[in-house]
């Protein structure tokens, strides 16, 4: 816990990155809402809708390693700015379009694709931010408070979108959503900076107590036979994500990404198409999952942190994340079979909460692991999580074309299930290097 009097500078700041959170994913999941009316605009089939959900998240998971190593050498501070902006500019320019059929097509693959390598570097900015301000006791809730912006913006999408749609047309939306992001990116570039050593309102007891418990080296420091720690050795990008943590971590975190966005691209059109609501009852269902986001990230950030203070990493990261995700699995398997479209809503719902009490743990240890180059580690685990959306985006409606949506529930429910067993494959504790892991620390 954080001591009495050390000042919350870390905590505006964060509060700050919940909200570039909310922004990115308003500007990323308005399209799901929109979906219906875009597609009749342009000759869409739901599968080449797919394609265009799917364009985002290429060019997402792609930049995501390169855009941690751009945190890395520039600061989150820059990164984050430069990164509001080109949100703004691709998501206006989703509105701007005009053409149909394959012209359409290609217009909106090639900006949603776009709008991918712009957001891409949110999270591992946000994790380097996180792994030079913040404590690793507090690591559990700072991560959960970002990424309850990911069900904040969720949540608000659909009747923000709704409500523009029905008086204004599906378009406003997205100008809406740009000048948000816009002005967001400009608060955070003059509230920021990249340390706090080098920010004037940290006082010298706060900027004490940050060095002191941040630990940046953390994920190099080996135990010596004597029991002391040895100095920290560096290591190359190709060791950090050759770790078998990392690597576990990564393949847990492909699994994560895949049933998160069936939630982000799918459940709207679900509940409309599939479970026959109409568009405002849609709407109003489909806030549920990102509220749940919003409570579990939070609770699960808190709880974590609370388990590894009082039982260790193993425990607080990687033994609730495990839990996590194999409860996940579970409420898919029930959600999907339960045949009240209003029951149905809240208990898939609380499937997607069940797994974001796991996400705080996968930030908190690949900010232990990365240290200084916390965003790349933490970028190319991210790489992973947006590659498992990106299949997701394509093979949902594939699944439930030729075997029904429950189907596509229950593909989501086996690697939601392998995901949490990856966990037992994570070592939190001395697993900085190869050559802990081949002596056993």
């Amino acid at each position: 816990m954080a001591e009495r009097g050390v000042g919350r500078v870390r905590w505006y700041l964060l509060s700050l990155l919940f909200l570039l959170g909310a922004v990115s994913f308003l500007d990323r999941v308005n399209i799901s809402v929109a979906g219906a009316a875009l597609a009749e605009e342009y000759h869409l089939s739901q599968i080449q809708l797919g394609s265009v959900f799917s364009a985002f998240l290429i060019g997402y998971a792609l930049f995501q390693t390169p855009g941690g190593w751009l945190a890395d050498k520039l600061g989150p501070r820059y990164v984050l700015t430069i990164g509001a902006v080109w949100w703004g500019v691709f998501t206006a320019l989703t509105a701007s379009l005009s053409g149909q059929g394959a012209h359409a097509l290609f217009s909106l693959v090639v900006i949603r694709l776009l709008l991918g390598t712009g957001e891409a570097i949110i999270y591992p900015a946000s994790n380097r931010f996180v792994a030079q301000w913040v404590p690793t006791q507090e690591r559990g809730l700072a991560n959960g408070l970002i990424f309850a912006g990911v069900g904040a913006g969720t949540a608000v999408a659909p009747l923000f979108v709704t409500y523009l749609m029905v008086h204004y047309g599906w378009r406003s939306s997205f100008w809406a959503s740009a000048v948000l992001g816009l002005v967001v990116g400009v608060i955070w570039y003059l509230a920021a900076r990249d340390v706090p050593e080098a920010h004037a309102m940290v006082s010298p007891a706060e900027l004490a107590y940050i060095q002191k418990f941040r630990s940046p080296g953390a994920a190099v420091e080996t135990a010596s036979p004597s029991g002391t720690q040895a100095p920290p050795r560096h290591r190359t990008r190709t060791e950090m994500v050759l770790n078998r943590s990392v690597l576990a971590v990564t393949l847990s975190y492909f699994c994560f990404g895949y049933v998160a966005w069936i939630f982000f691209s799918w459940f709207y059109i679900y509940l409309a198409k599939v479970r026959g609501l109409d568009l405002k009852t849609s709407a109003f269902y489909s806030t549920l999952p990102p509220i749940a986001i919003v409570i579990c990230s939070l609770s699960g950030g808190a709880l974590s942190d609370a388990l590894t203070r009082a039982y260790g990493k193993r425990i607080g990261r990687c033994a609730l994340a495990c839990a996590a995700l194999l409860s996940c699995a579970f409420i898919l398997i029930v959600g999907s079979r339960v045949a009240s479209p209003a029951l149905a809503s809240l208990v898939l719902s609380s499937g997607v909460g069940a797994l974001y009490l796991a996400q705080s743990s996968y930030w908190s240890i690949s900010a232990d692991i990365g240290g200084t180059s916390a965003g790349f580690v933490s970028g190319f685990m991210n790489m992973g999580a947006q590659f498992g959306g990106a299949l997701t985006a394509w093979l949902t409606p594939v699944l439930a074309q030729r075997f029904g949506w429950t189907a596509s529930f229950l593909a989501a429910a086996l690697l939601s299930a392998a995901g949490g067993i990856a966990w037992l494959l994570v070592r939190p504790e001395g697993h900085a290097s190869p050559e802990t892991q081949r002596h056993g620390h």
